[in-house]
């Protein structure tokens, strides 16, 4: 028994030594700890997650620029829809949906991240009687892809 608790402490002592941290919270740089979030539109889905993920993470957001330490520009913001296939009647069977962002970190002069591309894309299937259930898919879809991009920019911005 004893050797047992011996060894989660040196397997607890390693894993912690290594810089393993639950997904979703790497601690972030001084650099980025009072960022400024500057972004067209504040209220999209990819904005409000980033925003909440900084906050999880410690980053004390700021109001302007000037008592920022660094500043976080989402260049761009953008959802787009494609028909990926159609049936024998020429309607939609299948629908492509794309999720892209573009954000860059600097501070004052210095660029910490130079511009960076993100994007995810996702296929649904489409259904004219179930158009209100796959309106939810596809609103589903959209948030679940802001989510993942911001967590990405958030392992972005824990690299600097």
């Amino acid at each position: 028994m004893r050797r047992l608790g011996a060894l989660s402490v040196a397997l607890l002592v390693t894993v912690a030594g290594c810089g393993f941290h639950l997904e979703g919270s790497a601690p972030l740089s001084s650099q980025v700890k009072k960022p400024y979030l500057e972004a067209a539109d504040r209220q999209s889905d990819f904005v409000q997650n980033l925003r909440r993920s900084l906050l999880s993470n410690g980053a004390h957001l700021q109001q302007d620029k000037a008592s920022s330490t660094a500043v976080v520009s989402i260049l761009k913001d953008s959802f787009t829809r494609r028909v990926l296939s159609v049936s024998a009647t020429n309607q939609p069977n299948e629908y492509e949906i794309t999720y892209a962002v573009r954000v860059t970190v600097t501070s004052g002069d210095k660029e910490l991240l130079p511009p960076q591309d993100l994007s995810a894309v996702r296929t649904y299937s489409f259904s004219e009687p179930l158009l209100l259930a796959k309106g939810h898919e596809e609103d589903s879809l959209r948030e679940d892809m802001a989510n993942d991009l911001a967590e990405r920019v958030m392992r972005l911005l824990s690299n600097l």
